[in-house]
């Protein structure tokens, strides 16, 4: 690329994107983000003029931009163009599409063309596994690649078109819901489970009553804030996130905690690879999603609300705002919401960066605090210590979607859908190799089989459940069920059949973790580099069995010293493909010896080439069998 001087700070526009934002702090990743938007990256003179403004720490700044993936401190191109590289879009051929891309550009992946104009890399899911291939460009998601749609792709760019300009049905992105139960099947008008959650209270005076201290020191909501708490309670609705915690005790936890201020967020951070379910439930259910924190903000007395939108979903923020907006007109939002004294709630839209461990909850309150995602140490949690170190419940967006049905239908009517221990119903991300791949919902309890059978899956060997930090089953355990005593998810679906390389696939994975640690903790951030590298040793038929007990040794560093749950889990896939697909990684061993990992005698073979010399005594091994042999005779 051409050396050019980085760009003096436009200070009237850094203004106005820092008054835009309230000169916070604690917006400092909207501010960057904005910021960005009028150079297409960060210059220094940026960073320093920012940091001035915020009054912080220029580290402090620079820091944070370059913990996210979507904030460029170097130029990255008029045009960033990143192909999703999850395994679904590698089976999908994302790699030729890639490289055909590259070729057309005249580009070489992960450099900057040298008049600036275009870049051309990878990035870790997209959110589109139901309709792989997929890219980002400027943010944008363009899903379906074809070798059709990437010329079509290159000529725009070639061209210099302005991305607003480029024709709509490359960015257009379908729902592909394929199976609906109560919640992708439910007609519920803007406002009616609030009203009936304010109806039911009304009702129930004398159990309302009985838990006035919602909020300490304030006094309560007329009835109707913990006759809701005891229905999502008698839901018994757990976390759709994956962990499954019990929701109606995490509410009750966050509104009993000692304070005045309450926060609500709902975690549209759905970075796990093959999920996409939120990006269904945002696009076409916003105000189920928006009415149940809004019936959190009621249980509990929160006055705030944030959604947390992942950075891969950008497109999805404009018609977000008009949907809070619309609410707020309607008095669904603000002040004395629905005419009651006292309910005053209000939503606000936060954009990640492209960082797949902010995810997790407490990682997610530092990045929408201004900060780097670095999960934080638990013991305190959110519920007494979240965003600003206020009580503050964070939930997934299908758990809020259920939680509005809960308010409107009632806490029975839930318990009886599912099982006694799963209550209600699941979305699945089904995606890889299948005749349907898209958005299920299913009754918890359902088995792997049903699921397989209804999607149009044949000869398949192998379904990875929730993710790459989920489980990957065989054949033999299609009859499991999807269930939090059985099989956990968190969505995922990831269906392999008998023609794909289990090795490959716990490789990529292996790939995706080394590249989303967070890198706070050591254990996290070496040991999953190690993982990465054993597993490509192996894949170059460098292997051998010391290599298989070292994933295993390693995995139990990371399960004891690691920070949070990217390092507890990094191993699984590992490991299941081990268990289950044990001979895809044998057929790569060369040896049940110890073999290094860097082939020196091969590194030395352009040496030999410049000298002209391949003797036995210009290759190291036959020096080292040299050197035995004389040993076995006594000589020095």
């Amino acid at each position: 690329m051409v050396d050019a001087a980085p760009p003096s700070p436009n200070v009237a526009r850094l203004d106005a994107v820092v008054a835009a934002h309230g000169a916070r702090a604690t917006e400092l990743v909207q501010i960057l983000r904005d910021a960005q938007a009028l150079d297409g990256w960060l210059p220094p003179a940026t960073i320093t003029y920012l940091a001035h403004r915020l009054r912080l720490p220029r580290a402090r700044v620079e820091g944070v931009a370059g913990f996210y993936a979507f904030l460029h401190l170097t130029p990255a191109g008029r045009y960033r163009v990143l192909f999703s590289d999850n395994v679904t879009d590698r089976m999908a051929g994302s790699l030729d599409l890639l490289d055909r891309l590259c070729t057309s550009l005249w580009i070489e992946r992960g450099k900057v063309s040298e008049d600036g104009l275009v870049s051309v890399d990878t990035t870790s899911c997209t959110g589109m596994g139901d309709q792989a291939p997929a890219i980002l460009v400027n943010g944008r998601a363009i899903p379906r690649m074809t070798p059709e749609r990437v010329d079509a792709v290159a000529e725009l760019i070639r061209a210099q078109v302005d991305l607003c300009e480029w024709p709509a049905d490359l960015f257009a992105v379908a729902d592909n819901v394929h199976r609906r139960d109560v919640l992708l099947d439910a007609i519920v008008a803007p406002g009616d489970a609030l009203r009936a959650a304010i109806a039911r209270g009304a009702r129930e005076p004398e159990r309302a009553g009985s838990a006035r201290s919602w909020r300490e020191g304030v006094p309560a909501l007329p009835q109707g804030p913990a006759a809701t708490l005891e229905e999502i309670k008698r839901s018994n609705l757990r976390g759709r996130g994956g962990a499954g915690f019990t929701t109606g005790l995490k509410w009750e936890a966050c509104r009993t905690a000692p304070g005045t201020t309450r926060y609500v967020v709902c975690n549209a951070d759905e970075g796990e690879p093959g999920t996409f379910k939120d990006r269904v439930l945002l696009a076409r259910h916003a105000d189920l999603v928006l009415e149940g924190m809004t019936v959190c903000a009621y249980a509990i007395g929160a006055t705030q609300g944030f959604v947390y939108l992942r950075g891969e979903y950008e497109y999805l923020a404009a018609p977000l705002r008009a949907t809070i907006a619309r609410r707020r007109a309607a008095n669904l939002l603000g002040t004395s919401i629905l005419g009651q004294r006292g309910f005053d709630f209000d939503v606000v839209l936060h954009l990640g960066a492209g960082a797949y461990v902010c995810g997790e909850e407490s990682a997610l309150i530092e990045s929408l605090e201004g900060k780097r995602g670095v999960p934080r140490n638990r013991p305190p949690y959110p519920v007494t210590h979240g965003y600003l170190q206020q009580p503050t419940v964070v939930n997934n967006v299908e758990t809020f979607c259920a939680a509005a049905l809960i308010a409107l239908n009632g806490g029975d009517w839930y318990r009886g859908l599912g099982t006694p221990r799963s209550t209600g119903t699941k979305l699945l991300c089904v995606s890889g190799d299948c005749a349907r791949p898209g958005i299920y919902e299913y009754p918890f309890g359902t088995t792997v089989r049903q699921v397989l059978a209804d999607c149009g899956a044949e000869r398949t060997q192998a379904v990875q459940v929730s993710g790459p930090s989920g489980t990957c089953i065989g054949a033999a355990e299609f009859g499991r069920k999807l269930a939090f005593e059985d099989l956990p998810t968190a969505g995922a679906f990831m269906v392999f059949d008998d023609t794909r390389d289990m090795f490959e696939v716990a490789r990529n994975f292996a790939h995706f973790f080394a590249h989303e640690s967070c890198g706070f903790c050591t254990p996290c951030r070496v040991g999953t580099t190690l993982l990465r590298n054993v597993m490509d040793k192996i894949h170059g038929m460098r292997g051998s069995q010391h290599d298989v007990d070292r994933i295993r040794r390693l995995n139990r560093l990371l399960q004891a010293s690691s920070h949070c749950g990217l390092g507890h889990t990094a191993c699984n896939p590992l490991l299941d493909t081990l268990k289950r697909f044990r001979p895809a990684y044998e057929r790569r061993l060369q040896s049940l010896d110890f073999e290094p990992a860097f082939d020196l005698d091969g590194a030395l073979a352009r040496a030999r080439a410049m000298t002209g010399r391949d003797d036995a005594s210009a290759h190291l091994a036959e020096v080292d069998e040299d050197a035995s042999a004389v040993a076995g005779r006594g000589q020095p």
